[in-house]
């Protein structure tokens, strides 16, 4: 009996044993599971906190290569060369009105300067297109009567927007020394300010009708920050020039081409006519064409004006 029991008592304690062996490896297992699922979500996360690092350094590579991008850009576009920014390397010469270079410059010699009187009566806008066309700068000065209207402002506008330099030619292109002084002052502003009225822009160069100026209108024209100019030669009045082939070929070979010139023509059909062979015949000569940009204004010299020709 007692034997029996203790037989009992042994199974049952090596029952017991065999249950908390049986718990303590499910136990084990399941911890062992947990472990290495949780490193594998360290690992996962480690290698997301990486791609998401690696993703955020590109990204900041990117945006500091636009930025860098962007100021290249501005760089690029402070370095942009606009008009005012030219430097002025020529002047008109008092004494003949040839353009020549500045002293101390580097700037070509051998260049013409295109000036068209008159305008904006018919063909100014033409001849302002085919210039534009071919390349070549000039001045078109401007009488004030011809701007007085709407049409005429409308031409004026559309010249200077193609990048044409824009004169004084007085109001009515009267004889200035013929007309009181007083009259002299009211046609060259009156003129300036209808010229500023409509391009925003007052004139920097002023020239005579018919090449004559007065003490006083030299002054008027200096004080309000204009550089007289007249011219070295022209045509384009003359009855055996009123045809585009003649005039182009005295315009290029007369002996007056030389360094500087100073070109007169006029709003004048057969000046439009002419207009492309002598850029053409000009530039053949080896005359680069001036730009009025270049050419400095607002001087004092005192100049003598040229013989009467009909301008």
């Amino acid at each position: 009996m007692h034997k029996k029991l203790i037989y009992m008592t042994l199974a049952s304690a090596m029952l017991l044993a065999a249950c908390d062996t049986t718990n303590t490896s499910t136990d084990d297992a399941v911890q062992d599971t947990t472990e290495d699922t949780q490193a594998d979500a360290e690992e996962t996360t480690d290698e997301t906190t990486d791609e998401t690092a690696d993703s955020e350094t590109d990204t900041n590579d990117d945006e500091s290569n636009d930025t860098d991008s962007t100021d290249t850009t501005d760089e690029e576009d402070d370095e942009t060369v606009t008009a005012e920014d030219q430097e002025i390397v020529y002047e008109v010469n008092p004494a003949n009105f040839t353009i020549t270079p500045i002293e101390g410059t580097d700037a070509n010699e051998q260049v013409a300067l295109l000036t068209y009187d008159d305008a904006p009566d018919t063909y100014a806008v033409e001849i302002a297109k085919i210039l534009q066309e071919k390349d070549a700068p000039a001045i078109f000065f401007v009488n004030g009567m011809y701007i007085e209207d709407e049409e005429g402002q409308e031409m004026l506008k559309e010249i200077h927007e193609m990048g044409f330099e824009i004169g004084n030619h007085t109001h009515t292109h009267p004889s200035l020394p013929s007309i009181s002084e007083e009259q002299q002052t009211e046609e060259i502003l009156k003129t300036s300010d209808l010229i500023e009225d409509v391009i925003g822009v007052r004139p920097r160069f002023f020239r005579a009708p018919f090449g004559q100026n007065t003490d006083h209108t030299r002054q008027v024209a200096l004080d309000d920050g204009m550089t007289l100019m007249n011219w070295t030669y022209g045509y384009d009045w003359e009855a055996d020039y009123m045809d585009g082939d003649a005039l182009a070929d005295i315009m290029v070979n007369t002996n007056l081409l030389a360094n500087g010139a100073n070109l007169l023509m006029h709003d004048r059909e057969w000046t439009m006519q002419a207009t492309p062979d002598i850029i053409d015949g000009l530039r053949d000569k080896g005359f680069e064409l001036v730009d009025p940009a270049l050419i400095r204004s607002e001087f004092s010299e005192s100049e003598d004006d040229i013989d009467d020709n009909d301008a």
